[in-house]
């Protein structure tokens, strides 16, 4: 079965849903070059491909009624949350209409007694923890950018805690969206488990707006631990690093949150957040528990650290420090932009099996050698999922073509070790080459799906499936 196409322009089709669009929506449709071009891809290196207007959605009906002109006129839609994609998942190659969902930024409901809220897709991980803290409860998937919940749930986000909390497909309950005729559904119930029919939340979680809309979302959510430490530990090499790390996880060490830092990526920190960190590979770590509990996770994994001759390892339970160091490893990509200025990062993650983790970085170090760019390796390791960023001159053809065929061979490898392309950035345009070099005919399946929900393919076209 070959894959979807991209479909061709729609002159005519655009030129009906514009005006009947700018009719309805009056000032909240835009079409200026500069709100375009920030509704098109911009993150990384893929190349900017804006929509033909912009709609700011208000509320699910406006959603609706968007997709419904969209599908008359057989003209794309394209979800857009906050921007942090990395993929390309915002492009619009063949033009049509972006639906900004930043306005839909209500928080609908807090159940506090059952561990779960009723938000709408606008809401971003740091308003909604905000608005939990007085509660004692915390929303904990946290990818870095302060990105919306509904684009974390469209792309099937996680990030620092999911070695503890696990992903968006892990945590969140059920799914207002638009269907591609326009239909608003309900995925399932706030109960904790269901065996009611298909399981179409976790359908949607992940399609990257290829089969819908999410407006709405219901996520649980985790009380506040009484106690949280963070630690640091340098190491000699980086397989001495990832071993740690593999026997951190293997010995069944409770950590929430558990990261490396390559050399360079460690100069880029120090540098752009003011830190003095060895510049050695580092693991940064982060307990939570009782006060008891994290002290015990910070000595066994102190033990660990020293048997794999870690260095320098430091805990504390201090806050203003403890953020400190969250704060630099959050800002590791604008830190990166620093290393070569001018530069566009290739950002680029895959995911193994935790076993192989140290065999597939140390393999991708010693080819970072030979690719002779300034390039970085940072990752959520707890979970076997890290990311590299060769540093790219844009105009320089060579340097394109020499990272790419990189980028290439870090996600076979990373496949032939029994994992995956991508452990959270999603397939977007940029992870398309890789998707059935790793899933093989299931692909096949997941295109009658996508036929079936979106016979005229205007949910986010040219995403995930090959043109």
């Amino acid at each position: 079965m070959s894959d979807p196409s991209t479909p061709a322009r729609n002159e005519t089709g655009l030129a009906v849903a514009a005006g009947i669009l700018k009719q309805r929506f009056g000032d909240r449709f835009q079409t200026g070059t500069a709100i375009r071009e920030q509704h098109g891809h911009t993150t990384t290196h893929i190349p900017n491909q804006p929509p033909d207007a912009v709609v700011f959605a208000s509320s699910t009906e406006d959603v609706a009624t968007v997709v419904r002109v969209c599908a008359d006129q057989g003209v794309p839609v394209i979800p857009y949350g906050t921007g942090t994609s990395l993929e390309g998942q915002l492009n619009a190659p063949s033009g049509g209409i972006s639906i900004d969902l930043s306005r839909m930024d209500r928080i609908l409901a807090v159940h506090a007694a059952d561990l779960d809220c009723v938000i709408e897709p606008g809401v971003t991980r740091e308003a909604l923890n905000s608005h939990l803290r007085d509660q004692g409860l915390f929303f904990p998937i946290d990818p870095g950018a302060n990105a919306s919940l509904g684009g974390m749930a469209a792309t099937r986000a996680s990030g620092t805690n999911a070695v503890r909390y696990g992903t968006m497909k892990d945590n969140v309950l059920s799914l207002e969206a638009v269907m591609p005729d326009g239909r608003i559904i309900t995925t399932a119930s706030r109960a904790k488990k269901t065996s009611a029919g298909y399981d179409l939340t976790r359908l949607l979680v992940g399609a990257e707006g290829t089969l819908g809309v999410i407006t709405g979302l219901t996520l649980k959510l985790h009380g506040i631990p009484e106690a949280i430490s963070a630690a640091t530990c340098s190491f000699s090499d980086i397989r001495s690093a990832c071993e740690a790390v593999i026997t951190t996880i293997q010995m069944g060490i409770p950590v929430a949150r558990i990261e490396f830092l390559d050399e360079t990526m460690i100069r880029a920190v120090n540098s752009y957040s003011k830190l003095s960190l060895p510049v050695t590979p580092l693991l940064l770590l982060e307990f939570h528990g009782t006060e008891a509990s994290v002290a015990e996770q910070a000595e066994a994994f102190g033990e660990i650290a020293a048997d794999h001759n870690g260095t320098g390892f430091h805990w504390t339970a201090n806050t203003e420090e403890r953020n400190r160091l969250w704060k630099a490893r959050h800002d590791a990509y604008f830190a990166s932009l620093t290393i070569r200025p001018g530069a566009r990062p290739y950002v680029t993650d895959v995911c193994v099996p935790i076993s192989r983790l140290a065999d597939c970085v140390t393999e991708t170090q010693r080819e970072i050698e030979t690719l002779d760019l300034p390039t970085t390796i940072v990752g959520h390791v707890g979970d076997g999922n890290f990311h590299v960023s060769p540093m790219v001159d844009m105009s320089n053809a060579d340097e394109i073509r020499r990272t790419e065929a990189f980028i290439g061979r870090l996600n076979e490898r990373a496949i032939a070790m029994g994992g995956t392309c991508t452990g959270e950035h999603g397939i977007g345009q940029g992870k398309i080459p890789y998707l059935r070099g790793e899933l093989g005919d299931s692909v096949d399946f997941m295109i009658i799906i996508k036929n079936a929900l979106d016979p005229k393919g205007i949910m986010n076209p040219g995403k995930i499936f090959l043109p």
